[in-house]
């Protein structure tokens, strides 16, 4: 009697994001404890506060002259405004300290406590993906979005290309001018169940938004919070390299766009042929629930005013965002305020609408508790003192040699360093000032620095476990190895296009 195989499946992602913490932590038993010296500034005293590697704090009084004293190629309004708000590595100041002696009760400690620390430093995002699954509970819970799926399926057919051309701009339109990333988990609820419709696969919706905003955010124009921010640190106006990053934002984009079409439209003619095949039943059976018995549901006008006041909540996001500098609380205040609104709108009982909420902030907490979990890989880089002693490492490495090698061995140094700091604001602060001095010795334009800095921390965003990939994958339910078969032949074509951009960058 022959025994039935069971099947290997690969690893969820909050288990992917567990084993790359374990090899973090391994790692940082044999990567040197290291600092920089830092330079803040104080706004309520008005000085810049000096913390050297032992801890010991110097004040400053915060004049161009000190900026200058310690090689800071900052402008000293970039502190006093706002616009440089995290502290910034002191050129030159790389010291290595004694290596705290942890043994095993003391990883065994870090090891939880950072992901303990990790759902602390995210509880904002956090709150705001549970208030979205409740808002979208609710939505759901009324039929709303289904009549509203089922009627711009009927709108659309024919067309179906459009949405991948039309979403993919527009999301990456966002992360290119203001660092549209996390608030993209919003969008997936709301697009696969139109995306199954159109006969393409899960796969094809996580394409469509999250290499939208990874590759619209990699090819920064305006984000404020890379290319602004890392222009500022390095010393330089933002607009510097401003037009090869227009360049390669169209390229890089329109070749994702061809990319995710090819593949979405092979999907839709043969089933067959998704990366996920097997799943499909299952994710149609998920999303498309009142839809396998093809019921349809009246879109009458209380369908619509819900989808309307829902929508509405969107643009608000949206604009706030771009415009107000709004983050995650302001974000959540907005939905929490539509789970109010909707009560007088849905007509649901109250324990109708009181489960609903429930029961979809349930459906997300998964996701939620991934995204907190994530984090903890940078926190037991920070609490081990290793960022520091990596980037002087590579620094080191990268000194002296000529433009082009420079600027392509650097850009790979930054895909090393974003898979580790998945914070563009922290790398930046922490990498500029340290490498762009760099870029006079060997004689080439700081932008250039900026723009391998925002290629390398982006294209590793769109593998890197310790990014927001694995969160996305989580809404759809697709695991990490399906998705590094559909993405690793465009990483490599995006990998090449850069290369050979900042090459020609550097040498024009």
């Amino acid at each position: 009697m022959s025994q039935k195989v069971k099947k290997r499946e690969f690893p969820t992602a909050y288990t992917v994001i567990i084993i790359v913490l374990l090899l973090v932590q391994m790692l940082t038993f044999f990567i040197p404890s290291g600092k920089y010296s830092t330079l803040s500034y104080d706004e309520n005293t008005q000085t810049f506060m000096v913390i050297d590697a032992n801890e010991q704090q110097v004040p400053e009084p915060a004049t161009q002259a000190t900026l200058d004293k310690y090689g800071i190629t900052i402008q000293l309004d970039k502190f006093t405004d706002g616009t440089i708000y995290k502290p910034v590595a002191i050129p030159n100041s790389y010291q290595e300290i004694e290596k705290e002696k942890r043994g095993l009760t003391g990883t065994i400690r870090q090891f939880l406590e950072s992901q303990i620390n990790g759902i602390i430093d995210s509880i904002d995002i956090i709150v705001f993906i549970l208030i979205l699954g409740g808002v979208i509970g609710i939505v759901n819970a009324t039929g709303a979005m289904d009549a509203g799926m089922m009627r711009l399926a009927e709108k659309m057919n024919g067309k179906q290309k459009w949405l991948i051309v039309i979403i993919t701009t527009l999301v990456a339109l966002g992360g290119t001018t203001f660092g549209l990333a996390e608030e993209t988990v919003a969008f997936y609820p709301i697009l696969v169940p139109i995306f199954l419709l159109a006969g393409y696969d899960t796969i094809t919706a996580v394409a469509t938004i999250y290499l939208g905003s990874a590759v619209g955010s990699m090819i920064s124009t305006t984000n404020p919070f890379s290319t602004v921010i890392a222009s500022n640190s390095a010393g330089i106006n933002f607009s510097e390299g401003m037009g090869l990053r227009v360049v390669m934002w169209v390229l890089c984009v329109g070749v994702s766009i061809l990319y995710t079409i090819r593949y979405a439209e092979k999907v839709r003619k043969n089933p067959e042929k998704s990366i996920i095949a097997d799943q499909m039943a299952s994710q149609k059976e998920m999303f498309l629930k009142s839809h396998e018995d093809g019921s349809s549901v009246e879109f009458d006008f209380r369908k619509k005013l819900t989808l309307i006041i829902f929508a509405l909540g969107f643009v608000i996001m949206i604009y706030g965002v771009q415009q107000l500098g709004w983050y995650f609380t302001e974000i959540s205040m907005v939905f929490l305020a539509l789970v109010y609104i909707l009560i007088f709108v849905v007509g649901l009982s109250e324990k109708e609408y009181v489960s609903s909420f429930v029961a979809g902030a349930g459906d997300l907490l998964g996701v939620a508790l991934t995204v907190g979990v994530a984090r903890s890989v940078s926190i037991v880089m920070e609490t081990s003192f290793v960022s520091d002693t990596v980037m002087y490492k590579f620094s080191q490495l990268i000194s002296g040699m000529n433009s082009v090698l420079f600027i392509c061995v650097l850009y790979f140094v930054y895909i090393i360093l974003g898979f580790f700091i998945q914070s563009s604001s922290g790398l930046a602060v922490l990498s500029m000032p340290i490498m762009a001095p760099l870029a006079d010795v060997v004689g080439i334009d700081r932008g250039m620095i900026v723009n391998a800095y925002n290629w390398g921390q982006g294209i590793i965003g769109l593998i890197a476990p310790t990014g927001l990939i694995l969160v996305s994958l989580s809404l759809v339910q697709v695991g990490f190895d399906k998705w590094l078969k559909f993405v690793t032949k465009l990483l490599v074509i995006l990998i090449i296009m850069s290369l050979i951009a900042l090459s020609i960058g550097v040498l024009i």
